[in-house]
């Protein structure tokens, strides 16, 4: 029988906690991710206009027009770009859906984007986010064995943020994956 102290402590640990409850919440399944990174691009770049993947990484417009999904479910410990354990189950899913596309497309080329919130120096997120990808790309190498040619990373810190605010917002702590390969030479 629930009785006011468990009310209580019940709606303490939501104010706490939300982000986590959240963020489990948020994962999408394989099928979710690989039906997103297999849209078509919003837009088409004829071969004799595709960049480097260098290139690629600086340029927003191609970023925006690529497809992609962000994943805001990988809940990384404080000052920590090691994916626990814990967390594996969820980085299955996206190994799956990976798995799935490379089937498919072999040549299928995706990009691990980094991002954190705006809380510490601008300098310590971008290095924390490049972190992030690289442990996300590790993890899918090692223990669910996509092939290290298809994955690229990089870091942006919080340059993109999802919710513009100065203060911490777990939506703003994410990997985004994008499909690269209809963009880059």
């Amino acid at each position: 029988m629930l009785n006011r102290r468990t009310l209580l402590l019940s709606a303490v640990a939501a104010a706490i906690f939300p982000a986590h409850a959240l963020a489990q919440a948020a994962m999408p399944s394989g099928q979710q991710i690989q039906r997103s990174l297999e849209a078509a691009p919003r837009m088409q770049i004829q071969p004799r206009n595709r960049v480097t993947v260098e290139q690629f990484k600086r340029r927003p417009d191609l970023r925006r027009a690529a497809p992609s999904i962000d994943i805001q479910a990988i809940n990384f410990a404080f000052d920590s770009a090691e994916i626990p354990p814990s967390e594996y189950r969820k980085v299955e899913q996206i190994a799956r859906a990976l798995h799935g596309i490379l089937r498919r497309r072999p040549d299928t080329r995706i990009l691990l984007e980094g991002h954190t919130d705006a809380v510490g120096s601008y300098g310590y997120n971008q290095r924390l986010s490049e972190r992030r990808a690289r442990s996300l790309r590790n993890v899918l190498v090692r223990r669910f064995g996509i092939p290290a040619y298809a994955l690229e990373t990089v870091g942006y810190g919080e340059e993109f943020l999802l919710v513009p605010t100065p203060y911490e917002d777990w939506r703003n702590r994410r990997v985004t994956l994008r499909r690269i390969d209809d963009f880059i030479r």
